[in-house]
């Protein structure tokens, strides 16, 4: 039995986006600052300000992720895996050689420079996967963005629960996983990626759904095995081991998806020809183009002026932006503003949560670190399927759930504030929960309000929310307020005990979220008429199937 592979084929097209999901289930290193800053604290005797501005350093790298976005519109996506992947190699292997002692402790200066390299090599990684699998499959970009965005969301607690697992916590072993591991799994997906044509007919929409609902399932199997694992207490290290190769096996299982269809393929090949011939009816997209204008041999001189100035006009939010055009735009900055103050307050709790644990007495903080991933892609993968049920079914507008999470958000907040016994627990879900939603809902929003022709830029514009975010809340708010009511220690450095460390930043951060859900409530005002006309297509679309 013969198999033929083509990128282009079914089974090439979902064998790309199982190596997406992997590079997904890697690419959420940038989130793991907290499981080895204790060690990079007392290796380099830094204060919590110093600690806080790397980890704004290494947020920092996201900021040039603008020229991921550029080059996503001229170089093809196994390249801008490459760019990712060494840049990863280089930034995380620096770090590894620091904290494994096999070099002196470089200056903080050049700390400075790897760290922004290792959290810029996952825009390169995100840029290709998003745009890719988005154009690929620009009909259910809800599903694919939370399906993708919830693996981002995993891969804290993969790494975390591997090293864990096979290595007891070493934060050495941990880093140096982070430089290697991405690098070998996006050389993996180079070899598959590639932009290929959307569905065309009512059968390849059916059979997304479908398979998109069995990528759902496994990613929700994973959460469940990972967070069980993580409450289950300490394990022996015949039981770790089991609990890393099943994980392994979990995340592989995808690629059940792929092979099928090369199976099909190969038993139907008699009569595929036949197949492609009565399926061969196209559909109407989602989003139409706007038609261009026909050009006949009477049309004149004034005509062609007059379409060519009609054809400059700012085009109304849903159609195809520049990304000149969005950042002129008032929607742009309304989205930009509230993603700040969402994902914003959402990365101090995930830099700090190492000094949060130990502030309140927590000598293993590994949990909370975990959790705040696992739930976090519950709240990825819930968000991006529920708001595209809601769009389908009723013509929501998707930013009314960024709005539902920013309040949710600031009550997460105000509980960790109080420092009740058990809410460092409950804030970590939460804020995990929250920040996932943000991730999952602005992404394909951003796409439906602007359009998909410059969305690798626009997208990483957005992402600029990340530095400046942690810079703020992480860097300024945080680092300073810790300092000032930690105390200095013998080598150098301080540490500060007790739930008056964080307490104001807490305050300060739900404020900021009751300002983000005001913003977004107002975003959903602004945007219901695009998404009734996002509802009227697809109702339409439905209608023409069934008759």
């Amino acid at each position: 039995m013969a198999f033929k592979y083509s990128p282009a084929s079914p089974a090439g097209k979902w064998l790309g986006f199982v190596t997406a999901v992997w590079v997904q289930a890697i690419s959420g290193n940038n989130y793991t600052f907290s499981n080895y800053s204790d060690a990079l604290k007392s290796l380099m005797s830094l204060t919590q300000l110093e600690l806080n501005n790397l980890s704004v350093a290494k947020d920092v790298g996201k900021a040039f992720g603008i020229l991921a976005g550029l080059g996503s519109d001229r170089l093809s996506p196994p390249v801008l895996l490459l760019i990712g992947s060494l840049m990863g190699l280089v930034g995380y292997g620096a770090q590894w050689l620091v904290i494994s002692g096999r070099i002196l402790p470089l200056p903080y200066w050049a700390m400075c420079v790897f760290l922004c390299m290792g959290g810029n090599s996952t825009t390169w990684m995100n840029t290709a996967i998003l745009v890719t699998c988005i154009r690929n499959f620009r009909k259910t970009r809800g599903p694919v963005t939370g399906i993708l965005k919830g693996y981002v969301g995993l891969s804290t607690a993969i790494f975390t629960d591997l090293c864990a697992s096979l290595f007891s916590d070493d934060p050495a072993t941990f880093v140096l996983m982070l430089a290697i591991i991405p690098f070998v799994v996006c050389l993996t997906a180079i070899l598959f990626l590639r932009e290929i044509p959307p569905s065309s007919t009512s059968k390849e929409d059916k059979q997304e759904v479908k398979f998109f609902g069995i990528f759902n399932v496994v990613a929700v199997i994973i959460a469940l095995y990972l967070l069980a694992f993580d409450v289950s207490g300490p394990h022996g290290s015949m039981l770790s081991q089991a609990f890393a190769i099943i994980l392994l096996i979990l995340i592989a299982s995808p690629l059940c998806v792929p092979v099928y269809l090369m199976l099909q393929n190969s038993i139907r090949s008699n009569d595929s020809t036949i197949s492609n011939t009565e399926n061969n009816v196209t559909e109407p997209l989602l989003v139409q183009e706007k038609a261009e204008v026909e050009r006949t041999p009477e049309t004149t001189v004034a005509e062609v002026v007059v379409e060519e100035e009609t054809e400059k006009i700012q085009p109304v939010i849903g159609e195809e932006h520049t990304i000149m055009e969005a950042l002129k735009t008032v929607d742009f900055w309304i989205l930009f503003s509230s993603f700040l103050c969402g994902v914003g307050t959402g990365l101090a709790v995930i830099n700090n949560m190492g000094q949060m644990g130990l502030a309140l007495g927590y000598a293993d903080v590994s949990m909370f670190v975990s959790l705040t991933s696992i739930w976090g892609f519950f709240g990825r993968i819930l968000s991006g399927s529920v708001s595209e049920y809601f769009i389908k079914k009723a013509g929501t507008p998707r930013p009314i759930w960024n709005a539902a999470s920013q309040i949710l958000m600031c009550v997460g907040y105000i509980l960790m504030a109080m420092a009740l016994p058990g809410s460092l627990y409950v804030g970590s879900i939460v804020v995990g929960v929250c920040y996932g939603v943000r991730l999952a809902i602005t992404v394909p929003t951003a796409s439906e309000l602007f359009g998909l022709k410059y969305y690798g830029l626009i997208y990483n514009i957005l992402i600029l929310n990340l530095p400046l975010g942690s810079f703020l809340f992480s860097g300024m708010l945080a680092g300073f307020l810790y300092d000032s009511q930690a105390t200095p220690t013998a080598g150098g450095g301080n540490t500060c005990i007790g739930a008056h460390c964080y307490r104001l930043v807490f305050i300060v951060m739900a404020i900021t979220c009751v300002i983000g859900f005001g913003l977004d409530v107002l975003l959903t005002f602004r945007t219901k008429s695009v998404y009734s006309k996002i509802y009227t297509s697809k109702k339409g679309k439905k209608s023409v199937t069934l008759s």
